[in-house]
């Protein structure tokens, strides 16, 4: 704490050598622009009659000639003037003044109110200077510690005490690795001695990993809650603030608080945000790295016996510093990944338990329709599909409200006012015919769930959804192919049956090159490359590719074999419809009157 009183004594000059500039700053703007406007004196515009007479009259004190007006000073029973006239030729004028005594060339001194100029240029910034003095006074006083000043303002952290917002194992889902790797954390907490008898010593740091919507906040509360002890929650990016220090303080701060309630666990989100990576270069942050030294300085101070856990969430693992990820801070990893289909059934039924269901919902088929989706993404699937609900004038959520909630959430809403010409429904019709035939037609594709021809609010004018029987964790070079062929299945079928192509496949094409280049760079699926790292870096949890690794010449060739994969891939597309030629027009034909069809019915025809 004596400390933290020195150094931020050190600060105070500064702090207040900003005030003095601000005030001076006030200062000189109401000497420089209020205080001529205050004193702006009230000028009469008079007759060059009016002024003659004055001078006549012997009333006129003072005369100033420009090129434009006559300024004069004009008493009248005891009463001083500025009036103004225009200006005529009159060679007699300057004899007329030099007779009655006036000065006439000199310029009309300014005569201000006394008291006024004193009070705008000493009485104004003294009363500033006062009120700021008294500020810092009170400010200083009320921030006085036994160790010093503390500047700090507390920490930002949110204390979820036990028994009072409580989350438990049960309410996560599909992470039971996760669950498992901190199961012994929760038994440290509990059951302390037992790890001291031998001289072990539990984990200071945990990090959990995983993509956005995983549940890591989540699964904090959750270790808290399992251990029945307090959970400090806080985001990394509350730790940085515009003044220089604040960061810093707000973690010792927290870790003070901390060790007052041990046993405990701190939760420390979105670590990224003050645990990148340390950089000599010119666009490093002094404040962030200060934040970051005494983050690693407090994990280091306390010993791992003491009762506090640190746990710690990012999606960006790779930005990290190698400091905040050495044995003694963050010991371990928990990958907190995207859920499988076990999961992600798992998951349904916890959140389908906080709505009301009239009838047994097929999870299982909900599941297969999500793939890929996090634990967040099922949340708002099933909040959705109770939102339609109430929309219908239910009182019950189905399993049609959720298969219908996870269209909406892919493709968007259907478009109620969608107006198409039949001409554009009938290419729509055929494009989407022809991604299921070229599907049905393949060997170890997922087959059709469900073909519309409905305008979504994505702008699809149309969709074809395949669901997966089982979960696939690897994808063959097979598999890669074939989901080419769908995607060519569609600008296929325009050019089979009327001659052209339109702009309806340019979702397929940006999907479709994607899946093409990912083949050729990151899989190691090309003929020419073989098993070369053609791409470097990205992130796997947000979705970024990474670099390019390569030469120019060999990016060059790297895109000729991505187009000649993708024309490969539309050229056996093209011959499948061309061989279906009529099954094509027969499905087409019952989709466009139908607009919306199953897969069984798909099958049906299909199979006749």
């Amino acid at each position: 704490m004596s400390n933290t009183g020195t150094n931020n004594q050190k600060k105070t000059p500064r702090n207040l050598l900003y005030y003095y500039l601000i005030v001076v700053a006030i200062v000189m703007f109401f000497n420089l622009a209020i205080l001529p406007m205050i004193m702006q004196r009230q000028v009469y515009t008079t007759t060059y009659y009016d002024f003659i007479n004055a001078v006549e009259a012997g009333e006129v004190k003072q005369v100033q000639f420009s090129s434009t007006e006559i300024n004069y000073v004009r008493e009248e029973k005891g009463q001083i003037y500025y009036c103004k006239t225009g200006v005529v030729d009159n060679p007699e004028l300057p004899k007329m003044l030099q007779e009655k005594g006036i000065n006439y060339a000199a310029e009309i001194p300014e005569t201000p109110s006394l008291f006024l100029t004193i009070l705008l240029q000493y009485g104004l910034p003294i009363l500033i200077f006062s009120f700021i003095g008294r500020q810092i006074n009170k400010n200083l006083v009320s921030k006085m510690g036994a160790g010093g000043l503390n500047i700090r303002g507390g920490s930002a952290a949110k204390v979820y005490e036990p028994d009072a917002d409580t989350k438990t194992f049960e309410d996560v889902a599909g992470q039971e690795e996760a669950k498992e790797a901190l199961q012994e954390i929760i038994d440290y907490l509990n059951n302390p001695k037992k790890y001291e008898a031998i001289g072990a010593q539990c984990p200071k740091g945990v990090l959990l990993v995983g993509p956005p919507g995983t549940g890591k906040t989540l699964m904090a509360k959750a270790v808290a809650g399992e251990a029945h002890v307090p959970f400090f929650s806080i985001s990394g990016s509350e730790f940085v603030e515009m003044f220089v220090g604040r960061g810093a303080a707000k973690v010792r701060e927290l870790f003070d608080q901390a060790e007052k309630k041990a046993p405990c666990i701190v939760f420390i989100d979105e670590i990224d945000t003050i645990g990148k990576k340390r950089d000599t270069g010119f666009s490093t942050n002094d404040e962030r790295e200060q934040t970051l030294n005494q983050l690693l300085t407090e994990m280091d101070g306390f010993e791992g016996n003491k009762g506090v856990i640190i746990l710690a969430a990012t999606n960006r693992p790779e930005v990290l510093d190698p400091a905040l990820l050495r044995p003694g801070r963050f010991d371990r990893q928990v990958r907190m990944e995207l859920p499988d289909l076990l999961g992600r059934e798992a998951i349904l039924n916890v959140h389908l338990k906080k709505v009301k269901t009239k009838e047994k919902i097929d999870v299982n088929l909900i599941a297969r329709m999500t793939a890929g989706a996090s634990g967040a993404q099922l949340a708002n699937i099933v909040n959705e599909a109770a939102l339609r609900a109430v929309r219908m004038g239910e009182n019950s959520v189905t399993t049609a409200d959720l298969e219908e909630s996870v269209e909406t959430i892919i493709a968007g809403a259907e478009k109620k006012n969608a107006i198409l010409s039949e001409k554009e429904k009938r290419i729509v019709a055929y494009h989407e015919i022809g991604h299921a035939l070229v599907a049905a037609k393949q060997s170890g594709s997922a087959p059709v769930q469900k073909i519309t021809i409905v305008p979504r609010t994505s702008g699809a004018l149309g969709y074809t959804m395949q669901v997966e029987e089982d979960e696939k964790s690897l994808i063959s070079k097979q598999d890669a192919y074939q989901r080419l062929e769908i995607l060519c299945g569609g600008r296929a079928a325009e050019e089979v049956v009327f001659d052209m192509i339109t702009t309806g496949a340019s979702n397929d094409i940006e999907k479709a090159t994607e899946i093409a280049r990912n083949m050729i760079t990151r899989y190691g699926m090309s003929d020419t490359f073989g098993m070369m790292a053609l791409q470097t870096g990205g992130n796997t949890y947000l979705g970024h590719q990474g670099q390019s690794s390569v030469s120019p010449e060999t990016a060059r060739l790297v895109d000729e074999e991505v187009r000649d994969l993708i024309a490969k891939a539309y050229q056996g597309a093209k011959d499948i419809l061309e061989n279906n030629r009529e099954k094509l027009d027969e499905l087409s034909a019952y989709l466009l009157e139908k607009e919306t069809i199953s897969g069984q019915e798909f099958m049906d025809i299909l199979g006749k």
